[in-house]
């Protein structure tokens, strides 16, 4: 068992992946309510979880069927309610990749980044590690923000599955404790939210000064449907610009405009910056001539001043 830093390893990208996302706790501390669809950033925590492993081959979620803001796969754990373990066998029955990586749907501070981080340490690890996952800020083990290898995975269920006759009622603990896992300590990513202090901690983070920009706009691209990375300091320097030397009410309208002709020139991120240049290249000129016209309105710039 080692500790890791989660700085992802050089080398090839990590390989395709399947993702399992167990969502049909019964949320005893939150008084039953349905976890999965409280929302957080105006994002229901489910869909959070569902935005860090959207490049995963194949998406299972566990749990009773419901709107999701991208299509996944359900499973269902026979009985319903019958704890992680049968939960996770459940829906590691509907992947095929080596690699899976295995998530609840309470993780508010979860990204795309950590998912990579995770596959990465495992793939350019001991080939005979099982697993790498996460620590939360107490050192403890989050077996459910982790990257594993499926086979792995299967022999150790099948193992207790044999050991007790079912997994039913059967503890993390029990799957992990057999395995040879690389801790990652990350105390925010691993952050759940158990009961609804946590839910409240959470809500509070992500309008602090510093996240709460790139809070909202990743739930403004989820909700809008956008799966663009764009250099937003560019455009909050176009946006300042088109203020400063145009109006004020040209910074929003100046960056709807930029989106928009990106959009009609079907680019990504270059098109959006390359708007952005020409849109910014415009707002100087216009405040260029707006401080010539000030300079010759100036009473010792006129040919008869004196």
């Amino acid at each position: 068992m080692t500790a890791y830093e989660p700085t992802p390893p050089p080398g090839a990208p990590p390989a395709a992946y399947d993702a399992v996302v167990l969502a049909g706790g019964g949320a005893r501390r939150l008084g039953g309510v349905d976890k999965p669809a409280v929302r957080v950033g105006g994002r229901a925590l489910l869909d959070r979880v569902l935005g860090a492993c959207a490049d995963a081959r194949q998406t299972v979620v566990v749990a009773a069927p419901r709107p999701t803001a991208r299509p996944v796969r359900w499973a269902r754990e026979d009985p319903p309610g019958g704890g992680p373990l049968a939960a996770l066998d459940a829906g590691l029955r509907h992947t095929t990749a080596d690699v899976v990586v295995v998530l609840s749907a309470d993780l508010p501070f979860l990204h795309g980044d950590t998912v990579r981080t995770l596959r990465a340490v495992l793939g350019g690890g001991d080939p005979d590690t099982a697993g790498a996952l996460l620590t939360d800020a107490d050192g403890r083990d989050q077996p459910l923000v982790a990257a594993y290898r499926a086979p792995a995975l299967r022999r150790e269920l099948a193992a207790l599955a044999r050991e007790h006759g079912a997994l039913t009622g059967l503890p993390l603990r029990r799957l992990t404790g057999a395995l040879d896992l690389t801790r990652v300590p990350d105390p925010v990513a691993s952050f759940d939210c158990d009961t609804w202090d946590d839910i409240a901690t959470a809500r509070a983070r992500i309008r602090e000064h510093g996240h709460v920009l790139d809070e909202w706009i990743s739930a403004a691209k989820a909700e809008l449907g956008i799966d663009l990375d764009v250099d937003i300091k560019v455009l909050l320097d176009l946006a300042r610009d088109a203020a400063h030397g145009v109006a004020r009410p040209a910074a929003p309208l100046t960056t709807f405009l930029v989106g928009y002709a990106a959009g009609r020139a079907q680019g990504g991120p270059e098109a959006v910056a390359e708007a952005s240049r020409k849109a910014a290249a415009l707002a100087q000129r216009w405040a260029n001539e707006a401080a010539a016209a000030k300079a010759d309105a100036a009473p010792d710039a006129r040919p008869d001043a004196g």
